[in-house]
């Protein structure tokens, strides 16, 4: 069996002595950092020319914030946010403007090098108890927003998706076309304005739209 391929990572922090130790630690756990970032501008752009599997992002930084770069690149990388701040509100902004995960820096250098693979293969990663806080946040807030009417089929291959069907599973199950579930997947994400299936499944759960 060949080796797993090792994972690609851009690190963007505007301060040198972190970002060259998490460059450092992700290393010498066999990641691959293709490029560093120190400012907001420049982080997008090294996104755009390397296409890292994971974007490691401080919050602040000169130029765009984490918030703004996270906006940026989220159609083209996952980001997992590495911050100082704790703090639920910019834990929410990140994860509304499409970071797959969010870490504190008191985190161990195996907690990163385990956020970042697991950031890569699309899990929702979070400092522990921040994950609860967000998801509290969600739902209390569900109910206040205005959010946009799904089709009935739209919610149906919603559900499905949601569960875990691929697109495939679920063309044969609805007797659609692959193409036609692939439509609704992408309304739907323009709809709820959302970047990937991550968000997707996340948004259906606390919709009470599948379990």
């Amino acid at each position: 069996m060949c080796p797993a391929p090792d994972l690609r990572v851009v690190v963007a922090d505007d301060h040198p002595i972190w970002r060259d130790a998490v460059e450092r630690d992700l290393a010498a756990a066999g990641l691959t950092v293709v490029g560093v970032a120190g400012d907001g501008e420049k982080a997008v752009r090294v996104v755009r020319a390397t296409t890292p599997d994971v974007l490691v992002c401080d919050l602040q930084m000169p130029g765009l914030d984490g918030v703004e770069v996270t906006r940026a690149v989220a159609g083209l990388t996952k980001v997992l946010v590495l911050s100082a701040s704790g703090e639920q509100a910019d834990v929410l902004e990140a994860v509304k403007a499409g970071a797959t995960g969010y870490l504190v820096k008191s985190a161990s250098a195996a907690e990163l090098v385990d956020a970042v693979r697991r950031t890569a293969a699309g899990d929702a990663v979070f400092t522990p108890g921040l994950a609860g806080l967000v998801l509290g946040e969600y739902r209390r807030t569900a109910s206040e927003d205005d959010a946009p009417r799904l089709t009935p089929r739209e919610t149906e291959v919603l559900r499905m998706v949601a569960k875990g069907l691929t697109a495939k599973q679920v063309a044969e199950r609805l007797g659609l076309s692959h193409r036609t579930v692939e439509n609704h997947v992408q309304n739907t994400l323009q709809k709820l304005q959302l970047h990937n299936r991550v968000q997707l499944v996340r948004y259906a759960v606390e919709k009470g739209i599948a379990d």
